[in-house]
C-alpha cells in the first residue's frame, strides 16, 4: 500500500517519469521478443529441411502477392476466372522454383551472399521470366479469353528478383549463425582423416571439426601437426549430445571398421536429427567435387549415377546440343566474319587454330577454334600450359579468350557431335596421354563428350599445372556422377556468369 502511494507521489511531482518507464518497458518487451524471435528462428534453422521449406514458402508467399497487387494497381483483365488466375500463376510458380533449384537456391550449403550466387540468381529470374512469358503466350493463343499483360508479367518479375534475394541472404545469416556454436563430429583419426582436415582447412566451411579415435590409440595428440585439433575419444557421450553440439557426422573410416551397434546407431541418428556423411558425400554436398583418395576402379559402377547410355536425358542433351548450335551458327555468323576479319588484319593467317583432342570413349578428333596464339606455339618443346601473361597469346587473342569468343568455332565440333555444349574440358591429345600415366582414373572423364563449358571449366581457374589437372579431373568426376539436367543449367548460369565478367583466360 505505502510502495503504490509512494508511486502515485513520485508520477505527480516527476510526471515525465511514469510515461519514461512504460516506453523503457516497451522497448524492453520489444527486445526481449527479438531475441525470442531470432533464438527460435536459429533452433528450426538447424534442421537439415528447413532452409528449403522456408525459401519455398517465401517464395510462394511473395509471388503470389507481388502478382496480385500489380495486377490490381494495374487493373489486369489477364484472367476471366479465379481458376485462370489459379493457373497461371502455378504455371509462374514452378517455373520459378525450378529454376531456383537449379542453381541451388533451396540448397542449405550453398552460400546466398556473394557476388557469384547473386550474378547466378538474377540471371535466373531473368531467365524464369523468358520462359514463363513463352508458356503463357503460348496458351493465350488456344485461349481467346486470357488477355496477357506483359507490363504485369515484366514488373512482377523485376520486384520479386531483389525481395528472394533479399530474405536468402538475410536467411542465411542466420543459418551461419545457427551453426557458428556447433562443430562436425569427426570418426576417425587415420590418414583419411588428417587429409580431410587438410582439405577443410582450405575450404570456406567455418565449423570446428571434432575428431574422434575408435581405438584410442591417438587421443590427445594433433590430427595434422601442432595447431591442428586435438583427438579426443568417448565417441558414446558425444553420440548421446549430438543436438546440441553438433550439425553432422562425418565417417573418415571404412564402414565395415565400424562395428554393427555403431552402424544401427549412426542410421537412427539419420534419420531422427543429424545427417551423417561419408567422405565422398560431404565432398559432393559441400565441395561439389569428388576427392580421388576416394575413388576405386569399380567407382562407375557403384549406384547412384544418373550417367547411362539409355537415359532420356542422354538423347535429349543431343537434340538440344544439335538444335542450339544449328540455331548458334546462323545468328553468329556476322560475328564469325568479323572475329576472322580482325585476326585476318591483325595477326595474318590463318584464322581458326586445328588441334587434335581426345572425345568420348578416348576417340580423338580435330577440335576448331579462332586463333589467339602466335605460330608454332605447339612445337614439341613448347610449353604445354597457356599461363598468365603468355607471350605467345596475341593481343586479339587476349580479349577473345577473356570473353570466351575463341571457343564459338566449337559449335560446329558439337554440330557434329565430336563434343557437347556442356561436359569435360576437351584435353589436346599429348595432354591426355601424359595425364594417363601420372593421374589415376583420368581415364574415366571420357565416359561422356567432352563441352565447350563445363563443371571443371566454370569452378576452377584455367590448369597451369599437373596439379591443377588433378583439382580439375574431380570437378570432372562430380559432373559425370551427377549428370544431369539440373546441373547443366547450373554451368550454363555459371557460365555467363564469367563471360560477363571476362574471366576466361
Amino acid at each position: 500500500m505505502a510502495s503504490s502511494e509512494q508511486s502515485n507521489v513520485v508520477a505527480q511531482k516527476f510526471p515525465g517519469l511514469e510515461g519514461a518507464n512504460s516506453i523503457g518497458q516497451q522497448e524492453s518487451n520489444q527486445s526481449t521478443f527479438r531475441r525470442n524471435l531470432v533464438a527460435r528462428l536459429s533452433r528450426f534453422l538447424r534442421h537439415e529441411w528447413s532452409v528449403a521449406v522456408l525459401y519455398l514458402f517465401l517464395d510462394v508467399v511473395s509471388w503470389i502477392a507481388i502478382y496480385a497487387i500489380v495486377g490490381w494497381f494495374r487493373r489486369d483483365a489477364f484472367y476471366a476466372t479465379p481458376f485462370q488466375f489459379f493457373v497461371i500463376d502455378l504455371i509462374q510458380l514452378a517455373v520459378i522454383v525450378q529454376a531456383l533449384y537449379f542453381i541451388g537456391g533451396y540448397d542449405r550449403a550453398v552460400e546466398k551472399r556473394t557476388l557469384i550466387y547473386a550474378t547466378e540468381h538474377v540471371l535466373t529470374i531473368m531467365a524464369a521470366a523468358a520462359v514463363s512469358a513463352m508458356l503463357i503466350y503460348s496458351a493465350a493463343t488456344f485461349d481467346q479469353t486470357m488477355k496477357p499483360s506483359r507490363g504485369v508479367l515484366l514488373l512482377s518479375f523485376m520486384i520479386f528478383l531483389p525481395v528472394s534475394l533479399f530474405y536468402r541472404r538475410w536467411i542465411r545469416k542466420y543459418v551461419v549463425a545457427s551453426s557458428a556454436n556447433r562443430s562436425f563430429l569427426v570418426i576417425g583419426s587415420g590418414t583419411a582423416a588428417t587429409r580431410f582436415y587438410e582439405a577443410y582447412q582450405n575450404s570456406p566451411n567455418g565449423q570446428q571439426l571434432d575428431f574422434v579415435d575408435l581405438s584410442n590409440e591417438r587421443v590427445g595428440q594433433p590430427i595434422a601437426g601442432e595447431g591442428s585439433p586435438v583427438v579426443k575419444g568417448n565417441l558414446a557421450r558425444k553420440l548421446n549430445d549430438l543436438g546440441e553440439h553438433y550439425s553432422g557426422i562425418i565417417l573418415t573410416e571404412r564402414a565395415d571398421s565400424l562395428g554393427t551397434q555403431l552402424l544401427e546407431r549412426l542410421v537412427r541418428a539419420q534419420f531422427q536429427h543429424t545427417r551423417v556423411y561419408t567422405l565422398e558425400s560431404f565432398y559432393e554436398t559441400h565441395w561439389r567435387y569428388v576427392p580421388l583418395n576416394i575413388v576405386d576402379p569399380v567407382w562407375p559402377l557403384q549406384t547412384g549415377f544418373q550417367l547411362a547410355r539409355t537415359s532420356p536425358y542422354h538423347y535429349l542433351k543431343r537434340f538440344f546440343d544439335v538444335v542450339v548450335s544449328a540455331v548458334a551458327l546462323i545468328v553468329c555468323a556476322p560475328l564469325f566474319a568479323l572475329i576472322a576479319l580482325l585476326i585476318r588484319v591483325g595477326e595474318g593467317r590463318p584464322v581458326f587454330f586445328r588441334q587434335e583432342r581426345i572425345g568420348r570413349d578416348a576417340k580423338p578428333f580435330i577440335v576448331f577454334k579462332f586463333r589467339t596464339m602466335l605460330l608454332d606455339s605447339n612445337k614439341t618443346d613448347a610449353d604445354i600450359y597457356t599461363r598468365k601473361g603468355d607471350p605467345r597469346i596475341t593481343a586479339i587473342g587476349s580479349w577473345l579468350r577473356k570473353l570466351r569468343l575463341d571457343e564459338l568455332p566449337q559449335l560446329w565440333n558439337v554440330f557434329k557431335g565430336d563434343m557437347s555444349l556442356i561436359g569435360p574440358r576437351a584435353e589436346w591429345t599429348k595432354c591426355a596421354e601424359r595425364y594417363e600415366q601420372t593421374i589415376p582414373f583420368y581415364h574415366f572423364r571420357h565416359l561422356v563428350k567432352p563441352g565447350i563449358t563445363g563443371w571443371a571449366q566454370v569452378n576452377y581457374p584455367y590448369g597451369e599445372s599437373d596439379e591443377d589437372a588433378v583439382e580439375k579431373l574431380q570437378y570432372d568426376l562430380y559432373y559425370i556422377r551427377h549428370y544431369s539436367l539440373k546441373l547443366d543449367a547450373m554451368i550454363v548460369l555459371k557460365t555467363v556468369h564469367t563471360m560477363l565478367f571476362g574471366k576466361g583466360r
